[in-house]
């Protein structure tokens, strides 16, 4: 119902929305203190169309202040400041997060420097979508070969982590530029294995951070202009690759 991709359309269901809705500060905070606690990646996504991701620095009930980390490098940072509304999407394990960042204002410290924010009058969870995912087999080197948005002229390499019939997971080594939520590249080669093999285009929708010691994030994007045999080679994947590893739990 609530695509992974970018934030619900909270003013289109308003009736509807009520089981996800989280308006007690208690439980707010709880949900809060998670995304920081974990070093959640958060997308923050204005109306004026600008994109940034960070991480919460501070979560102050009792100040009903909110900081997020801030670089004051980034693209598309001062648009996000000055955007006329602003909301942040994040995810912790299958649970979509979604609050509004409001009367945003840059504040310069000593040593960092902090995007602070008024607390949130209510936080959505949301399930993410219900396409079967499944993890890739690592032995087959799955792989998506494209160019980088960014440096046209860098061919990368990243594996494929997981994949559903309308999006896939890839790794991002920080030895590689990032790449920014909202991009989209055409003619991803995709070889998931030895009989998969197909292009599609990819949109870059989340980036969320992995465990300290993996030495990369994970970006989650959306498949999309796929053919017909290509969706069925996919399809087929899926089915194969959940077969196998229901085997390999058995063993």
């Amino acid at each position: 119902m609530y695509s992974d991709t970018r934030p619900a359309p909270l003013d289109d269901m308003p009736r509807q929305l009520a089981e996800f809705r989280i308006a007690e500060t208690v439980e707010i905070q709880a949900l809060l203190k998670s995304l920081m606690d974990r070093n959640v990646m958060l997308n923050l996504s204005g109306s004026c169309g600008a994109v940034y991701s960070t991480t919460l620095w501070t979560v102050d009930a009792n100040q009903r202040k909110l900081a997020f980390s801030a670089d004051l490098m980034a693209p598309g940072l001062q648009a996000l400041v000055e955007s006329e509304d602003a909301v942040a999407v994040g995810y912790l394990d299958q649970i979509k997060v979604q609050f509004e960042v409001n009367q945003r204002l840059l504040v310069h410290g000593r040593r960092a420097c902090v995007l602070q924010a008024t607390w949130p009058a209510e936080v959505y969870r949301f399930q993410r979508r219900s396409a079967y995912r499944v993890r890739t087999l690592e032995r087959n080197s799955p792989k998506a070969s494209l160019r980088h948005p960014q440096w046209p002229e860098m061919q990368i390499d990243l594996r494929v982590l997981d994949v559903s019939i309308g999006g896939c997971a890839l790794f991002l080594p920080l030895d590689v530029p990032t790449i920014e939520p909202g991009v989209c590249v055409n003619g991803v080669r995709l070889r998931l294995d030895a009989d998969t093999e197909f292009r599609a285009n990819l949109t870059i929708h989340h980036v969320t951070a992995i465990q300290p010691d993996a030495r990369g994030v994970r970006l989650g994007c959306e498949l999309s202009e796929l053919d017909a045999s290509a969706t069925r080679a996919l399809q087929r994947y899926i089915d194969q690759t959940q077969k196998r590893r229901r085997m390999l739990s058995l063993d």
